[in-house]
């Protein structure tokens, strides 16, 4: 088989994982607190049928193709959206909310679009709770900048603290896991955590009543898109010329 039909193959291979990557941007373009996700690429092995600084000044090097290595999520600022409703909370600068799954384990996630449960827990909409519960009896509340929570009952005259939101940060966020819902893992790759006040030590601070909508710009994405595609083309352009030169190569054996 002619080393270039392998070659041009890995390429539409590549660009086949960075199209769903892409189409997996765009479908999430209004997912609230949703982060890009980018897709890197390798070049494969070389064959070395000469070596450089032997006969020939560069040598020989044909390489065997490429492959997309990885993707990487790009943790930058999504805008806030004025919703108005009290539960909703978003963090201005870094951070993550944490939050406890029904299996007991934690969960990270920027999405503070925030509902009261039952037992007067703000949880996240798959019902996974924050440290933070609002007793029944208390009529209003408050989540002040510094993540303090404030509340008032039908007795008071005025407002007194509750509890407050810690805010998580990562060394290396873009290492966390995506597990869906909004949701991320803590991995190895993600490094040390650290949890604390919100505007402390770098952490982000809060915003009541506000979300934090995706960071994915969908015009950027549709010319990604578009440039993946035609590199898809053109790798599937290698194929048939590779398909075509063998066939021609076997019909001169044949003759």
């Amino acid at each position: 088989m002619m080393r270039g039909l392998y070659t041009s193959a890995t390429g539409m291979m590549a660009q086949q994982v960075n199209i769903d990557n892409i189409s997996n941007n765009l479908a999430n373009a209004q997912t609230n607190a949703f982060k890009q996700s980018r897709t890197d690429f390798q070049d494969l092995l070389y064959s070395h049928s000469q070596d450089p600084n032997t006969e020939a000044t560069s040598g020989t090097q044909i390489g065997m193709g490429v492959r997309a290595s990885s993707t990487q999520t790009v943790f930058t600022q999504g805008t806030l959206a004025n919703t108005g409703v009290k539960s909703d909370v978003a963090i201005q600068g870094d951070g993550f909310f944490k939050v406890t799954t029904p299996n007991g384990e934690p969960a990270y996630t920027r999405d503070g679009a925030f509902r009261l449960d039952k037992d007067g827990f703000l949880c996240t909409q798959s019902g996974y709770r924050t440290e933070v519960q609002i007793p029944k009896d208390m009529t209003d509340f408050e989540i002040r900048p510094n993540g303090e929570v404030w509340a008032q009952g039908i007795n008071d005259t005025e407002k007194k603290k509750i509890g407050a939101f810690h805010v998580t940060r990562f060394l290396n966020p873009a290492g966390l896991q995506a597990i869906g819902g909004n949701l991320y893992k803590a991995t190895s790759v993600a490094g040390a955590s650290t949890s604390g006040v919100p505007g402390e030590n770098g952490l982000g601070v809060l915003a009541q009543g506000h979300i934090e909508k995706s960071n994915i710009n969908v015009v950027l994405e549709m010319m990604n898109i578009v440039q993946a595609q035609r590199a898809y083309e053109m790798a599937q352009k290698g194929v048939q010329a590779a398909d075509e030169m063998t066939r021609m190569a076997n019909q001169l054996n044949k003759g």
